[in-house]
């Protein structure tokens, strides 16, 4: 069991993967839960593939490709919110259009500039490449991102279950508003190497949702969904070394068998465990013992 354990963790490329896994699992279940609370799960698909225009710039241009993502990232949500303040098209609407046209956008500049941008891995992540300077900038960037949201816990707290009342009490909610915004596009481009675009919604959002199905509070529900995280990550990266499996969907598959078991078995929430379901199951067998006695 022990050899089974320490094998994977004698090569240096899965010792990398492992500790950018760890740092992703955790700055993921952090931020994507505000997401879940203010119900803007979507959001996170949006900017995940609204970087692309930003990656076959960057790329044509030879400057860092990470730097264009984000960029082009944070447009997007500005553009989503120009939307919503200049007409009366709600915002799930605006995410579509800004979606769809961002990615339509990023396929045509692709071709257009000869990319040799590897759109497989854009898609789907490789974590088994991560180099020495891509762990450093998760380490940055997850560092940067948690010490924020511990410095303003309490306003951000308050914008996101009253963004009324926290205007109405003077807080800078637009500044606000684009900060948690510029940590999700930061989240999800440290994240695009391992799980890729069509993956990092799931774990942005699952560690998140298992751990609301568990506690109540939003400092919980981080704490939780980061163990949640870094769980999920560890667990996936050895399944994909020994079932010679992509890591991005192994870990991904392991955060939504969590949730499943917690939809199914939450002490309070759980389909077949609620207090609701139990009387109901009581009742119906003290029936059945009534209708069938021995």
């Amino acid at each position: 069991m022990l050899n089974w354990l320490i094998e994977p963790l004698s090569f240096e490329f899965m010792r990398g993967a492992i500790i950018t896994a760890i740092l992703l699992g955790i700055l993921c279940a952090v931020v994507g839960n505000y997401l879940i609370v203010q119900r803007m799960g979507i959001l996170g698909d949006v900017i995940a593939h609204a970087v692309l225009p930003g990656l076959a710039i960057a790329f044509f241009l030879g400057i860092d490709i990470f730097l264009g993502a984000f960029i082009c990232g944070t447009l997007s949500t500005f553009v989503i919110a120009w939307i919503q303040s200049q007409s009366r098209i709600k915002v799930d609407v605006a995410m579509a259009l800004v979606f769809s046209g961002f990615l339509a956008l990023g396929i045509m500049l692709v071709t257009l500039l000869k990319s040799k941008l590897d759109l497989h891995e854009f898609l789907f992540g490789d974590i088994l490449s991560v180099t020495t300077d891509d762990v450093k900038r998760t380490v940055i960037i997850t560092a940067v991102v948690l010490v924020l949201i511990k410095l303003f816990y309490k306003e951000l707290l308050f914008y996101t279950f009253d963004p009324l009342g926290a205007q109405a009490s003077g807080l800078p909610v637009n500044l606000i508003h684009f900060a948690l915004n510029g940590a999700i596009t930061l989240t999800i481009v440290a994240s695009m190497q391992t799980v890729g675009v069509v993956l990092v919604v799931s774990l942005l959002i699952g560690p998140g949702i298992t751990a609301y199905l568990l506690v109540k509070e939003l400092h919980q529900m981080m704490q939780l969904g980061a163990v949640i995280g870094v769980f999920s990550s560890i667990t996936g990266m050895y399944i994909s070394y020994y079932l010679n499996v992509p890591s991005g969907a192994a870990i991904v598959l392991v955060v939504s068998i969590l949730f499943l078991l917690a939809l199914f078995f939450s002490p309070t929430q759980g389909i077949f465990t609620r207090p609701e379901m139990t009387h109901r199951s009581a009742r119906l067998f003290s029936q059945f013992k009534s209708q069938n006695p021995k």
